[in-house]
């Protein structure tokens, strides 16, 4: 389980840190915004037409959430490797609640990933700065987890950003 950080929490030396946007904000074009809007009315007229009405309030929610995701700026979070876990915004993760890391560099996607041992808690997802070598996170994370070289990004994550939903 995470730890708050607080002035006793002790959490090592940090070995690398940068600022992490909370979530990607994409450029979405007329055509985006026209298939969107369609699709979510075509989806509440079906759901109050078979009287499901949870469904409609779920399409319409989301609906809200992406219309205030674009209008609002994404916040940065801190985030930082220290000796004896991780730092993200205001959470503590000593190393063993992890199973392993895996980092997937492209042109397209810096991201690092932690596997919990938790199936409780989703894994963690933490973007790359253009400043931060990942062969030296690599490096760093190796000495203490284990990697694994056989995981790829995740389909949701890969459909939100194809999407431009994340």
């Amino acid at each position: 389980m995470p730890e708050k950080l607080t002035e006793q929490t002790t959490t090592g030396d940090v070995v690398a840190d940068w600022d992490v946007v909370e979530y990607d904000q994409h450029v979405r074009g007329t055509l985006w915004h026209v298939l969107t809007i369609s699709f979510a009315i075509i989806f509440v007229i079906y759901a109050l037409a078979t009287d499901n009405f949870l469904f409609a309030i779920i399409i319409i929610l989301a609906a809200i959430i992406l219309f205030l995701q674009s209008a609002v700026e994404p916040g940065k979070v801190y985030f930082a490797i220290t000796d004896l876990g991780i730092v993200l915004g205001n959470r503590f993760y000593n190393f063993n609640e992890f199973k392993a890391f895996y980092i997937i560099y492209t042109q397209e996607v810096q991201t690092i990933f932690f596997d919990t041992k938790s199936a409780m808690r989703p894994d963690l997802r933490i973007p790359m700065t253009e400043d931060v070598d990942p062969m030296d996170i690599r490096q760093m994370l190796q000495e203490v987890l284990e990697e694994d070289l056989e995981k790829e990004e995740p389909f949701a994550d890969r459909a939100a950003r194809r999407w431009k939903i994340h």
